[in-house]
């Protein structure tokens, strides 16, 4: 897994397919483009983390899917909806449907399997603890049940 991303980071600077455009009057956004023999039934979205802790990441998740690179940032397929009730923390973006702020990202990881998914709960547990804060489940601003003592 991890030979496959550094191959391609050190000799193997493949161009992914052309990436989907979207359109709009705000600054352009591609669409991470999965390789097509891929099952994305589930949809997908994308969270990227500083390449700096790209590797850390992927040598202690229990599986990878897709990881794109862009402008020193990887960007990992999850399920749609994955930022539902988590609290993403900084320096972390997500991308939902997957469309990210780069012109030319390329797929530096391909998965072992025909999901292109990174299970989003790991990835949220490992990314909390590279930035050193406590995993936060509830979307921010929304009322919370407090139990009684």
């Amino acid at each position: 897994m991890l030979r496959n991303a550094l191959s391609r980071l050190r000799g193997g600077r493949h161009a992914s397919p052309a990436a989907e455009v979207e359109g709009g009057t705000g600054p352009a956004r591609a669409r991470l483009p999965l390789p097509p023999e891929l099952s994305t039934s589930l949809g997908y979205d994308a969270v990227g983390v500083p390449a700096r802790h790209g590797f850390h990441l992927m040598s202690h998740l229990p599986r990878t899917g897709c990881v794109f690179e862009a402008e020193d940032v990887w960007w990992w397929i999850v399920p749609a909806g994955s930022d539902q009730d988590l609290d993403w923390p900084e320096p972390v973006a997500y991308a939902a449907g997957g469309y990210v702020p780069v012109p030319r990202p390329r797929l530096i990881h391909g998965p072992d399997s025909r999901t292109p998914y990174t299970p989003p709960i790991p990835l949220f547990l490992m990314v909390c603890q590279v930035a050193g804060v406590t995993p936060s489940w509830g979307a921010p601003g929304r009322l919370r049940a407090v139990t009684a003592p």
